[in-house]
Formats: structure tokens, sequence, C-alpha cells
């Protein structure tokens, strides 16, 4: 796994690169929020190719656990992946208020996501 630093106005943002799963599980999530976290950085990209599939099964509660980390250490999360095929209708109505709040959003490119930080 690499950190990028991104830059959105004064912001430094930490893009995470990998070919690898990152995220697999809860405890996986809150490692990289501690990570994150202790590097000074408040916002955060990751790829959907680094989550495991469980994260975007809502029931499976991984994706709550792991949103909760992010929102109780402050760092803003972007989500950049292609969310049409996911069938789950509480995961899209999910994807639209998370991307209402401005906490948590779901995009479709790093360029989306560093816009909406500006």
């Amino acid at each position: 796994m690499e950190i990028k630093t991104r830059r959105a106005g004064d912001a430094a943002i930490a893009e995470i690169v990998s070919e690898k799963l990152i995220i697999q599980s809860a405890g996986d999530g809150a490692d990289l929020v501690g990570n994150l976290y202790f590097q000074g950085f408040d916002k955060a990209i990751i790829h959907e190719k680094n989550i495991a599939p469980d994260f975007f099964d809502l029931k499976s509660g991984i994706a709550g656990e792991i949103l909760q980390k992010f929102s109780n250490y402050r760092i803003k999360l972007a989500i950049v992946g292609e969310f049409q095929k996911y069938n789950s209708r509480s995961l899209r109505d999910f994807i639209y208020e998370s991307n209402k709040g401005g906490h948590i959003c779901f995009v479709q490119s790093v360029d989306e996501a560093l816009s909406r930080w500006k």
C-alpha cells in the first residue's frame, strides 16, 4: 500500500493506492484510520477495488463500522468507483444520503473527489 499526497486548496489529502485489498474487515478500516490520523491527514481517497465486496453489502455491517471510525476521527472519505453495478436499493439510498452530507462521499473519479474538497 502506498499513500499518495494529493492537494485540494490548502488541504493535504491521502490517496490510498494499491493493487491489493486494503479493507477486508472492520479492523482493517480501523487500522487505516489510525494510520491516516497519526500522519496528520483529515481527508482520504480509497478506491472501490481496494475494499472487499462485503463492505457494499450493508447487511454485513462492515461499512457502518468503518465509516463510523472515519467519522469519529473526523477524517473525510471519498470512495472512488462504479457503484451502479450494485443492485441493492439500500446501498443506492445510502450512497445518495452520504453524498448529501459531505463527510463520506462516493464518486466516480479522484478528480471528482478533489473538486468536492476545494
